[in-house]
């Protein structure tokens, strides 16, 4: 017995031997989609029946009232077919009903379905005895007038259809959705077309990004693009991918961040720029974590991470009020208000809030040592304070910042590229913005010291060589560029992946990614 594919196949081949191979079709003029179908259809009844009473029926037996109703539908069909709507809409077939002259099909499209009436006497016999034939998963063009039905579907009245690509492969589950996750992620174009709430998050996703250049452009942002390919892959703590550049015989990087070109960029004279692209970072998989994901970063001169706090605040209710159409919305079962001012807490007092430990007391890394192996905080001999004080706000801290909320003031020993506060030297001018446990963003004053940037860089290279793969490397052209000479400027750099996550009600990266990271299949 042939298998449904081997069937399809045939149906192709028969097509292709009969002159109708649809894969030689090189267009279809679509004039509507199904949503503007609709609305247009409903606009023209409201105009020639909105004064229309509806049928009265109480009171009769059934027949008579289904006979009145009839009569009634067929009156508005009349004045409606009066001025009919003519359209050509395209897409794929997801369902079919056979009823010997006459048929159905469900049509999906981008903006979504809309139910096709298919006559042999409107269309034709051969053209009927062929889309007989069909199957769900073919793609369609459909030319006709709308109308409503008895039931009241609006849908279209096929004058002609045309079949503009074969389906070789039935869709899993016929149309009733694709469940298995693992295929979802490895056959997205199957995922799209079975769940067409998929669809709707990367529509969405699509929205967000747009807008966030929207609101940039109303503060004179000037977008960019950096390098991926670099020699020095700086700018975050993570390690970077490796690759060689056979044409220069020479080891590059995939870029692990935006930071230092743009950057440069301030030092050039260019104050508020942005840029949204790719990074890549070599770490595991996670549902907040995919080795390539977006980064926004941006750069304004002349403020600081306070600026930076006011822009991003703004910018994420602008976000939720445009997208969403609200600044309260739910994650799951947590509803999250962006409408409030965002909380703000020192990195150290969010330690004492849910840890009870006072780290502005501590005055050695020994001591803050003592106190990691008291809380059972796991570290390494090379860790100083200021990675304990990290160390214990992840452990205590991260898990309670549900709301948003800034946390501000980290250790300088954790911020290499970041000012120190001028009445607090061991803490720097930093801030992160958690929200729903996540951190959503990471934001300095950028440091523009270039002796003191040089230091920093030569600790991290000392922390590399005793074993952080993912520390920092002297960047000379940078140093050069900081040497030049940059005015103060506040930076941020915002997961974009995450932020969707958080707009879409999404439960992993992978689902806002069209095609995350995935063992390959051997």
């Amino acid at each position: 017995m042939a298998s449904e594919i081997e069937v399809r196949v045939e149906k192709f081949n028969n097509l292709k031997n009969a002159g109708k191979n649809p894969f030689e079709i090189t267009k279809f003029d679509q004039t509507h989609h199904t949503d503007e179908a609709k609305v247009l259809y409903d606009e023209l009844e409201a105009q020639l029946l909105g004064d229309r009473p509806e049928v009265d029926v109480e009171g009769l037996e059934e027949q008579e009232a289904r006979a009145k109703k009839k009569a009634d539908y067929e009156e508005r069909r009349a004045i409606m077919d009066a001025k009919p709507i003519n359209v050509s809409v395209a897409g794929r077939m997801m369902f079919k009903r056979v009823m010997g002259k006459a048929s159905f099909m469900s049509l999906r499209d981008l903006k979504g379905n809309i139910q096709v009436y298919v006559a042999r006497d409107a269309i034709g016999e051969e053209p009927y005895a062929d889309f007989k034939k069909s199957d769900v998963g073919d793609i369609y063009g459909v030319e006709g007038y709308l109308f409503r039905t008895m039931t009241g579907e609006i849908s279209v009245h096929a004058n002609k259809i045309t079949l503009l690509s074969k389906s070789l492969q039935p869709l899993p589950e016929k149309f009733h959705g694709l469940t298995d996750t693992e295929i979802r992620y490895r056959q997205r174009y199957t995922d799209l077309i079975c769940n067409p709430e998929v669809k709707d998050t990367f529509v969405k996703r699509s929205q967000i990004i747009k807008e966030i250049r929207n609101f940039l452009d109303t503060r004179n942002f000037m977008e960019v693009e950096t390098p991926m390919l670099v020699s020095n892959a700086g700018g975050a703590a993570a390690r970077p991918f490796e690759t060689h550049y056979n044409a220069l015989d020479e080891d590059v990087k995939l870029r692990i961040s935006l930071e230092l070109y743009l950057k440069r960029l301030i030092v050039g004279g260019l104050e508020r720029v942005y840029e949204i692209g790719r990074v890549f970072r070599n770490e595991g998989v996670d549902t907040r974590h995919n080795p390539e994901f977006t980064l926004m970063e941006l750069y304004q001169a002349y403020t600081d991470y306070e600026g930076m706090m006011e822009l991003t605040e703004s910018m994420f209710r602008y976000l939720a009020q445009k997208v969403l159409g609200t600044t309260k919305f739910m994650y799951g079962d947590i509803e999250l208000d962006f409408g409030k001012p965002f909380e703000r807490m020192t990195m150290n007092d969010a330690i004492k809030k849910y840890a009870g430990i006072d780290f502005d007391t501590v005055k050695s890394d020994e001591e803050a040592k003592a106190l990691a192996k008291e809380h059972h905080i796991e570290f390494e001999d090379r860790h100083t304070k200021g990675d304990i004080v990290n160390l214990f706000f992840e452990e205590f801290c991260e898990k309670n910042l549900i709301q948003p909320t800034f946390i501000m003031d980290h250790p300088l020993a954790i911020s290499p590229l970041t000012k120190r506060k001028p009445n607090d030297p061991e803490k720097v001018e930093r801030f992160e913005l958690f929200i729903n446990t996540w951190e959503m963003c990471n934001a300095y004053s950028e440091l523009n010291d270039p002796i003191d940037q040089r230091e920093r860089f030569a600790a991290q290279d000392a922390a590399f060589e005793a074993g952080d793969e993912e520390a920092n490397h002297t960047d000379e052209d940078f140093l050069n560029a900081l040497e030049i000479g940059m005015p103060p400027t506040g930076g941020i750099g915002y997961g974009i992946d995450r932020l969707v996550m958080l707009l879409t009600n999404s439960a992993s990266i992978r689902d806002v990614l069209l095609f995350p990271t995935l063992k390959s299949i051997n």
